[in-house]
């Protein structure tokens, strides 16, 4: 039988059962479809388009849906004027799914010009029941519609929807898998992050991420290993660990292996130079931890380490699990070990019921820790989660008062804090060639903090010496170093 002729469901009997087996099979399928479709519709290539909203973590799924379409035989383009146009969206904040749903207005002018052009919704947003019912209703004009735990599966989706010519909706509620081993297409050749876990058992009171992600899974230490040396192989030299809560890392596994445990085999790794991880709980920082960091050669000065509010009061209506306290405690246990840690956080402002003794309070301990940077947010309703049901809504005027109020502290206390390498020869790992003046690069030191320096894009990629001439708050300008 032809590839091409075979309805959905006779591939269903052909495909195999096991992953990512059968993920290859829809591939070779796809792109027996795809080189008709350049004959019927005169084209020489067909594009893709992938935008991505939100966390490292989409940013990971989506190199992996790129992989997927380049092997299919798809070639990227720059902007949604292609043939095949994916959103992998995020559902942190409500504004996130404003913005999707005012973009899908633009993409069906777009294909109403292109008869051939297809539009996939993927990521966190998909997985809210009320989304997918009000885009199969006010949107039909999308063709594929998947969640967070199935995105290995969009050339199977893809086959799917251009042999039954209707829309396709496939959200899983949840899943124990982990496919791995499809085509992945890295933005970077010289870094990648590297998913440890999947999901979140944590369940603060204003997060929607443990419904939609699911419950946490830990990919085995062999598997993380074997793809970080494989990407060592390909030129890698700094990798990011991810995951919603690294450090509760290895409970579901069949033999426990903590987070520490695996940051020092990793270490362990030849040829890797740098090792990044985000996200950290502080409820489950170890002691372990931070031992394991401190003796590293490897792992980056650099720990992201949300507070989200400095009001212990605030924090057990979040169910964050820890006070101010604790975390003051947590924060001086880590200086002790590694002085010349670079600390970022995140802040809420304005979550139900928070007084300005609350907030104060939050002040207090920015100041005490002197955050190299915080990424510091306006508290964002989320329907399905505790917090949403609260009672005593902070007012819009309090919330951008204490809002302007806080970035004012964080931007003054970062400004200082930032320089403190300044007239010191640092490591930098050049990332790109910068867009605002030529001649420069653009690269970051192991704790994060930008430096902007003369040099040839032969370097991009390589870890150099650097002479860090002027602090100019939030970065650095250099001079190259032989």
């Amino acid at each position: 039988m032809n590839d091409i002729n075979m309805t959905y469901e006779e591939a269903l009997s052909h495909a195999p059962q096991e992953e990512p087996a059968r993920q290859y099979f829809f591939i070779e399928r796809c792109q027996d479809i795809l080189e008709n479709l350049k004959e019927v519709s005169g084209k020489e290539q067909l594009t893709f388009h992938i935008a991505t909203f939100g966390c490292q973590m989409n940013s990971r799924d989506s190199e992996k849906l790129q992989g997927i379409l380049e092997a299919i035989g798809f070639v990227e383009h720059d902007t949604e004027e292609a043939d095949f146009v994916l959103y992998n969206t995020c559902t942190v904040r409500e504004n996130a799914n404003d913005r999707v749903y005012g973009r899908l207005g633009y993409l069906n002018s777009l294909k109403k010009k292109n008869p051939y052009m297809m539009i996939a919704l993927c990521g966190c947003m998909m997985q809210e029941e009320e989304v997918v019912a009000k885009i199969k209703k006010s949107y039909r004009f999308v063709d594929i519609i998947f969640g967070t735990h199935n995105i290995f599966k969009l050339a199977e989706l893809m086959y799917e929807r251009l042999e039954e010519k209707k829309m396709v909706v496939d959200i899983w509620e949840g899943t124990d898998r982990i496919v791995e081993d499809l085509p992945t297409e890295r933005k970077y050749s010289f870094k990648s992050g590297v998913n440890i876990m999947f999901g979140c058992n944590n369940f603060c009171s204003y997060c929607i991420v443990p419904y939609v992600r699911g419950r946490e899974r830990s990919r085995s230490p062999k598997d993380i290993l074997e793809e970080i040396k494989q990407l060592v192989n390909d030129g890698v030299v700094e990798i990011m660990l991810l995951g919603q809560n690294v450090n509760s890392y290895g409970k579901t596994l069949d033999t426990p292996v903590s987070f520490a445990e695996l940051l020092t085999q990793i270490d362990q790794v030849e040829g890797l130079e740098r090792i990044r991880f985000m996200t950290s709980h502080p409820k489950d920082l170890s002691d372990e931890l931070i031992k394991a960091m401190k003796n590293s050669k490897k792992v980056c000065h650099h720990l992201h380490l949300p507070l989200q509010s400095g009001s212990s009061r605030i924090l057990k209506v979040m169910n964050r699990k820890y006070t101010k306290e604790q975390y003051l405690e947590l924060v001086e246990k880590i200086r002790t070990a590694i002085p010349d840690i670079s600390l970022t956080t995140d802040i809420i402002v304005g979550f139900p019921g928070e007084t300005e003794e609350d907030f104060n309070e939050t002040l207090e301990v920015v100041r005490k820790v002197r955050f190299d940077s915080a990424f510091t947010f306006i508290y964002s309703k989320r329907t399905g989660t505790p917090a949403a049901k609260m009672e005593e809504q902070v007012s819009e005027e309090a919330i951008k008062n204490r809002f302007d109020r806080l970035l004012d502290e964080v931007k003054n206390i970062s400004s200082e804090v930032c320089g403190r390498e300044v007239h010191t020869v640092q490591k930098v790992l050049a990332e790109e060639v910068n867009d605002h003046e030529e001649g420069l690069l653009t690269g970051r030191l192991g704790n994060n903090t930008t430096v902007h320096f003369k040099g040839d894009s032969s370097l991009i990629g390589k870890i150099v010496d650097v002479y860090l001439d002027e602090s100019r708050g939030f970065y650095y300008m250099g001079t190259l170093r032989p």
